[in-house]
């Protein structure tokens, strides 16, 4: 499997063989640095992913004291990746630089209390208000 930017200066590629776990993030950090209501990133085993080409990375702190950081283009600021200091061993990939609409869907939703009205998403889904270990919002 292989994720890149838009002009295809940063990639990443993925062994086939790993399942993803898919989060749909509806805060308002995944709003700005994915452009819109909300971020799809997979998360893969960080040695199940080699990422080639220069970045540039972007850290912020998140709401429980840690820190996330995403990788991005520095030529055409498509975000690829992020990892986030509480999973260290995790390496997330943006589920639009994957580009296959055949993707499987997100298995959980989070930061739901900032979702625009207007995204629906499954029942399947799991979601919770803010993140996986607070309540749950349906």
């Amino acid at each position: 499997m292989r994720a890149s930017c838009q002009c295809g200066s940063l990639s990443a590629t993925i062994e086939d063989s790993v399942e993803a776990l898919v989060v749909a993030c509806h805060c308002i950090d995944c709003q700005k640095r994915s452009g819109s209501p909300f971020g799809a990133i997979a998360y893969f085993p960080t040695e199940a992913v080699a990422i080639r080409g220069e970045a540039r990375e972007h850290t912020r702190p998140t709401d429980n004291g840690n820190t996330f950081t995403t990788g991005f283009c520095p030529a055409c600021g498509s975000t690829v990746y992020g990892l986030a200091s509480k999973h260290p061993g995790i390496t997330g990939i943006t589920v639009g630089t994957i580009a296959d609409p055949t993707f499987p869907a997100p298995v959980r939703s989070i930061y739901e209390q900032r979702r625009h009205h207007w995204v629906e998403l499954p029942d399947t889904i799991d979601g919770f208000v803010r993140g996986p270990e607070g309540p749950r919002c349906r």
